[in-house]
């Protein structure tokens, strides 16, 4: 494992496994979040749907219940309004990601990164963490030619930040996963195959 971080929001530690909502691929969001052991963390990626401040509250009401960490895909005020523990930001937004880091320290910020030089935005946006993807062969309609483990292992060798994998994984893959030196890693159907 990685050396303890403290991120900019002060958050020392967060969690190992991380389950992204996605329209196609978990298309019923509450039943993901249901399934989800204590300790997870869920980014909520709504995409602009209109139905989007209910699904959140919905979330952040079994975030509290259920010992998840809740982060909102790119929307502050939606964070904020239904107490999430913060946002994700895709890379394309980290600009905005690193304007809302100045004004809003309390929030766990995490950044989705495609390359050591997203890492690298990342880190000099203020993010606590990143999720790097594809590592693997994924569904993903946005998924590009895939790292590899080689290739993951170095970025993260190089990374100011903590990574987390996402793209491809289950569960079986989790202990290689940790051997790249990533703090944890992310997924997306895996989760309904449990």
């Amino acid at each position: 494992m990685p050396s303890p971080y403290r991120g900019p929001s002060g958050l020392t530690s967060l969690p190992e496994l991380w389950a992204f909502t996605d329209p196609q691929r978990t298309p019923d969001i509450t039943a993901l979040a249901a399934r989800l052991p204590a300790g997870t963390g869920l980014v909520y990626r709504h995409f602009g749907k209109a139905d989007r401040e209910v699904e959140a509250q919905v979330l952040a009401g079994l975030a509290r219940s259920e010992g998840l960490t809740l982060l909102i895909s790119a929307d502050i005020a939606l964070a904020e309004a239904v107490g999430a523990h913060g946002v994700h930001w895709p890379e394309r937004l980290l600009a905005r990601g690193a304007q809302a880091r100045l004004r809003h320290s309390h929030l766990v910020m995490t950044a989705a990164a495609h390359s050591y030089l997203a890492l690298e935005r990342a880190w000099q946006a203020g993010m606590d963490a990143a999720f790097l993807s594809p590592l693997l062969p994924s569904n993903s309609p946005s998924a590009t030619h895939p790292l590899g483990l080689w290739r993951t292992r170095s970025i993260v060798g190089q990374s100011r930040l903590p990574v987390y994998g996402l793209g491809g994984l289950d569960m079986k893959k989790a202990k290689q996963m940790k051997q790249l030196g990533l703090s944890g890693m992310a997924m997306i159907e895996a989760w309904l195959k449990r």
